[in-house]
């Protein structure tokens, strides 16, 4: 199924909760929330495929994360900006398991900013510079990156606008 990416929002006033324990405010079952079928279900034959969970509230990367890491990372030498936190991580399959972290409403200020700058060129060349399973991004790789990075992007604004912070696991 592969390593996948789920963000959930929290109100200002969860904040230092959330920081503690940011895997308190993910669901016990996000794919399920993500793709629209019964939590704990073994199939997908009732999914609706559509997120169950209101768009302002859950964020859906699927395994778009690697390449949100390399479009807001480190470049040429240049530092990196604020927005690679939201995608940061070094998850594993079995030994490390899922990565987690808490953001901050004052933290997503500065992240959906620095996504903002980011233009569509930019990040294509960045996701065209990478190699992704052993070969060369190629145009539906740069897509499928740009899609998520909107998708980032509409959430990051819609928290900032609400007052709220964020937590995400990437396993």
């Amino acid at each position: 199924m592969g390593i996948r990416y789920y963000a959930y929002a929290f109100n200002s006033d969860q904040t230092e909760e959330a920081m503690k324990d940011p895997m308190r405010f993910v669901s016990s079952d996000p794919l399920a929330d993500a793709w629209g079928f019964e939590p704990g279900a073994s199939g997908f034959l009732n999914a609706t495929w559509e997120q169950a969970v209101p768009q302002r509230d859950m964020l859906y990367l699927d395994k778009a994360w690697k390449h949100l890491q390399d479009i807001t990372g480190p470049s040429d030498g240049s530092p990196v900006g604020p927005s690679y936190r939201m995608f940061e991580a070094t998850p594993g399959w079995h030994v490390h398991g899922p990565w987690n972290r808490a953001l901050s409403p004052d933290e997503m200020v500065a992240i959906a900013e620095d996504l903002a700058r980011i233009t569509d060129a930019d990040a294509t060349r960045r996701v065209r510079a990478n190699r992704y399973f052993g070969r060369k991004a190629s145009t539906p790789d740069v897509e499928y990156a740009l899609l998520y990075l909107h998708k980032a992007r509409e959430f990051a604004d819609g928290l900032v606008r609400d007052g709220r912070g964020m937590v995400y696991t990437i396993g």
